[in-house]
């Protein structure tokens, strides 16, 4: 028996996102249909929506809900169970099957295929996006674990792998930087620089463990940071100083933000030390040019991360565990909460960088 739906649909045409009401079929083998508690809202999600398109698309990729139906081949999950939902799929080394996408016909005409989509009340989605969660956690902030929490922090722990002591520059401090932020506090990275040109937001960011703030509007960042951070124990090529922090973290994804991070790495030397690394989090939506000299002579790294460089089933424990015992604030994280029927005014508020961390959509129970 199928389940009625009202789902978000990104129109083939210009125009406001449609609510459109849906039955989502039967789960084949290796799916599960689940009740949505609440879904993130990702800035990722805008791409998309000002991106052409040749057909009709559905949104989100993060959520929390219930599980309805799974198919016969689904195991680690039963009807009832809570679960998170992701774009990552749950444990990539050792599921070698490829994900099955879903197609989903769309009433008015047109259809839409895809791997998730959560800004619905009820999805169904391929089991290697459904994560097992305990039935305690909360219901409504934890949606946001699938992708902002995933690709800030696990971009700390998994492609940078901070330690202890090092030094740490965020640009951009929304829901992903501010992701990326506590987990470098949860390293015991020192200092942790937050870089926005808000200062509200700046000073937003201590409460999750920025111990700096740098304005990008009132000066040049780099030089900022420079200024911040030095190394006396350490010195350059011809005994300069060194300055600058070891990791430098762009999660927008601009050209001048991925420009400014690898500048604001400290330099190496040669046969004694790498210089520090700069990582791309945010999606980028232009090209960006490298000094490749200082890259080389300096020998700092530039490095993309996808995801955090996550697995979801390794790590989303990890992060619902920092969350219940009060070391990863989600209720502060998650500024704003809307309703299905305002998704139009939701992404509105996002483009014009009216939130301050994380927006979601919520879902009756």
């Amino acid at each position: 028996m199928s389940t009625p739906a009202r789902v978000v649909v990104l129109p083939e045409k210009e125009g406001p996102l449609e609510i459109r009401e849906v039955n989502l079929p039967d789960p084949e083998p290796t799916q599960v249909v689940v009740r949505q508690f609440a879904s993130g809202i990702c800035h990722s999600q805008l791409h998309q929506i000002r991106h052409p398109r040749t057909r009709p698309a559905l949104l989100g990729h993060e959520s929390t809900g219930i599980v309805l139906k799974k198919g016969s081949a689904v195991t680690h999950v039963d009807e009832g169970d809570t679960v998170l939902i992701t774009w990552v799929p749950r444990d990539a080394e050792h599921i070698k099957d490829a994900p099955q996408p879903v197609r989903l016909e769309l009433p008015g005409g047109g259809a839409a295929t895809h791997n998730v989509f959560t800004w619905a009340d009820n999805t169904v989605a391929d089991h290697q996006f459904v994560v097992k969660a305990d039935d305690d956690i909360a219901k409504d902030v934890t949606a946001i674990v699938g992708c902002a929490i995933m690709t800030g922090a696990g971009a700390v722990l998994n492609t940078a792998d901070v330690q202890e002591g090092e030094s740490v520059a965020v640009f951009g401090v929304g829901g992903v930087g501010l992701s990326a932020i506590c987990g470098a506090r949860m390293r015991r990275a020192n200092p942790i620089i937050a870089v926005d040109v808000d200062d509200e937001k700046l000073e937003f960011a201590k409460r999750f463990g920025a111990t700096h703030g740098v304005n990008a509007s009132e000066g040049d960042p780099v030089e900022q940071i420079h200024a911040m951070v030095d190394h006396p124990n350490y010195l350059a090529v011809g005994g300069a100083p060194v300055t600058g922090v070891d990791y430098a973290f762009d999660c927008i994804g601009l050209k001048t933000t991925m420009q400014q991070i690898m500048p604001a790495c400290r330099p190496g030397h040669f046969g004694a030390r790498r210089g520090g690394t700069a990582v791309l989090v945010g999606i980028p939506s232009t090209t960006v040019e490298l000094n490749a000299s200082a890259m080389v002579h300096h020998e700092k790294q530039f490095r993309g991360s996808m995801g955090g460089s996550c697995c979801p089933e390794r790590d989303f424990p990890m992060f619902l565990d920092w969350h219940a015992r009060g070391e990863l604030d989600l209720e502060a994280l998650v500024t704003e909460r809307y309703r299905i029927d305002d998704i139009n005014e939701a992404t509105t508020a996002l483009s014009e960088g009216k939130i301050a961390g994380r927006s979601i959509l919520v879902f009756d129970d």
